[in-house]
């Protein structure tokens, strides 16, 4: 199978986010190890630190995905990116938790923003008819990058000195720097995806759209899959099933690999709301029906426990994926022509404070209420599922009428 997107703009992209995303695996495997082991922060301190600082930072969303409405938004992005990598690098000057604050506050203002940002980008890379393909094809080398960064983090992590964790604060920085290079390599690109035109964008923004708000919101809930497939899932296979930890890595792995392999082909027919509406009813089904399969789990023996859990991920993951490209679907469609940076800017504020609450939510739901909670979760997703297509016809029947161009021809919605 062939990974790589033709020769072109999205191939461009596709390395930027790969570097982009090496930086990421680098950090997630080694950052909090850094912040504990070598700075010497408790545990509490970091994740407390990174709670606040996210939630902050996602008041960068809709003015920064603003921005990309208005000016070039690959030249936006590579500044942001230049930004967040004088921002990782500062993570060396961190020795206390005042000073983690200090860096960790401003790296997520730029994160946030950056992905909104982000997705203009892709929007206006891709165009109406491919941005929904370019965004899959960016998640499946993305899922690449973060699995390299990760493996490479290994080695910091086994020599577990000081200046193996200083090489890869670097090391993250450096990716920034690179993949802020690659970006410039594009071509500059219409602000927004799409000019602006009077009578198009609503009044007051996507915070004051409702309908838009209502579906970005459903698609936000179903988002907490993320939380459970790695802060829940690890956990209850640990303490519920008696699996050792190893296999905490396989079920990712069985994750990461489907993703590489599926996300292109399952991005299929996500491109308008109507479909894409369709897709995330059916993205809320599977990952409903696989709720009671990690249930089950938890009253086999070891072996037949851990088939299981590696058949439950991969359903999983297929409801992962379809509501991976249906979410972007109905945010880019949804969204004005003039804005949708600043819609998706409001889509990802969503997302951001369902996977803040979301922690400690699932976590209480179904470690505390253990195969209820996973009834109860699959019963949510189900719901919100089917609600889904009748919400996105409410949003769609908002819009204001789109006026003709110059031309003589409509502008096409989203």
């Amino acid at each position: 199978m062939r990974f790589a997107p033709p020769s072109g703009p999205l191939r461009t992209l596709a390395l930027a986010t790969v570097a982009n995303t090496v930086g990421t695996g680098l950090w997630l495997a080694g950052g909090a190890l850094y912040l504990t082991r070598d700075v010497g922060l408790s545990p509490t301190s970091v994740g407390a630190g990174l709670t606040v600082a996210g939630l902050v930072g996602l008041t960068a969303s809709v003015p920064l995905g603003g921005l990309a409405d208005r000016w070039d938004p690959r030249t936006l992005r590579a500044a942001l990116q230049v930004g967040q990598a004088l921002v990782a690098a500062a993570y060396l000057l961190v020795d206390s938790l005042a000073t983690f604050l200090v860096v960790a506050v401003p790296e997520a203002l730029l994160a946030a923003g950056n992905l909104a940002v982000r997705a203009a980008l892709v929007a206006a890379v891709g165009g109406p008819s491919g941005r929904v393909h370019a965004f899959a094809t960016l998640r499946a080398v993305a899922n690449l990058g973060i699995s390299a960064g990760t493996a490479l983090a290994g080695f910091a992590l086994a020599l577990d000195t000081h200046r193996a964790y200083q090489m890869l604060v670097v090391g993250n920085a450096a990716t920034y720097l690179l993949s802020a290079a690659l970006l410039l390599r594009l071509p500059a690109q219409a602000p927004g995806g799409a000019p602006r035109r009077a009578g198009v964008a609503r009044r007051g923004g996507p915070l004051r759209d409702g309908w838009f708000l209502a579906v970005s919101g459903a698609s936000a809930v179903l988002g907490t899959h993320v939380t459970v497939l790695v802060l829940v899932v690890p956990l209850w296979t640990v303490g519920r099933t008696g699996a050792p930890p190893p296999v905490v890595s396989a079920v990712l792995l069985v994750n990461t690999v489907l993703t590489v392999l599926l996300a292109v082909r399952l991005s299929r027919g996500a491109d308008t709301a109507a479909p894409a509406a369709r897709k995330l009813r059916r993205a809320g089904l599977v990952l409903a029906a696989a709720c009671p399969l990690y249930a089950v789990t938890a009253g086999l023996p070891v072996l037949p426990a851990v088939a299981l859990l590696l058949v439950a991920t991969a359903v999983w993951t297929v409801g992962d994926l379809w509501h991976g490209t249906a979410g972007a679907g109905l945010a880019y469609d949804l969204a004005p022509p003039g804005a949708i940076g600043a819609y998706q800017g409001a889509d990802g504020l969503l997302a951001g404070l369902a996977q803040a609450l979301g922690r400690g939510l699932l976590t209480l739901l179904v470690l505390g209420g253990g195969g209820v909670g996973w009834l109860v979760l699959g019963g949510l997703y189900a719901a919100v599922g089917l609600a889904a297509p009748a919400l996105a016809r409410r949003a769609v029947a908002s819009r204001p009428a789109p006026e003709p161009t110059g031309a003589g021809q409509p502008v096409a919605p989203g």
